[in-house]
């Protein structure tokens, strides 16, 4: 897990202390969406070392300055696949803006069963991470 400000030396951002909170306001979303009982990983961490691995969320976030981050979206809910550069140097109300509406459309486009990442890239929000070697590139998405 990342622990990232003010412990770890290595962190432009915080995780472990944030997350609780970004989570509770999404959580809220995902309610009025009536997701409320759908299960979706976020993972975060205060920098690109990844200690808390937000490359295998459905959501992921890396700490790029205090209170910015990239989102990284599509991995699938068991970590089999990474996920893919969604959006640069977001700030929390950023965040809530680029999920809101993906949200809304899962709540009436997901298939039986369909977990959120596995939606995102079916529905083109993203394309697969096929090679853990091009996740470092900016996906043409």
């Amino acid at each position: 897990a990342c622990v990232a400000l003010p412990t770890c030396p290595l962190a432009f951002a915080e995780a472990e202390r944030y997350l609780p909170t970004l989570v509770g306001k999404l959580e809220g979303i995902l309610e009025n969406c009536g997701l409320k009982e759908r299960d979706i990983v976020i993972r975060m961490t205060g920098c690109p070392n990844s200690c808390g691995r937000p490359s295998m969320a459905e959501i992921g976030f890396i700490g790029k300055a205090p209170g910015t981050y990239n989102m990284y979206l599509g991995g699938d809910f068991v970590g089999q696949r990474l996920n893919t550069l969604f959006a640069e140097s977001v700030t929390e109300d950023q965040i809530i803006e680029r999920l809101t509406p993906l949200f809304k459309k899962y709540s009436t486009g997901r298939e039986k069963d369909e977990a959120f990442g596995d939606f995102l890239v079916r529905t083109g929000v993203v394309k697969p991470m096929v090679a853990g070697r091009h996740w470092w590139t900016i996906p043409e998405v």
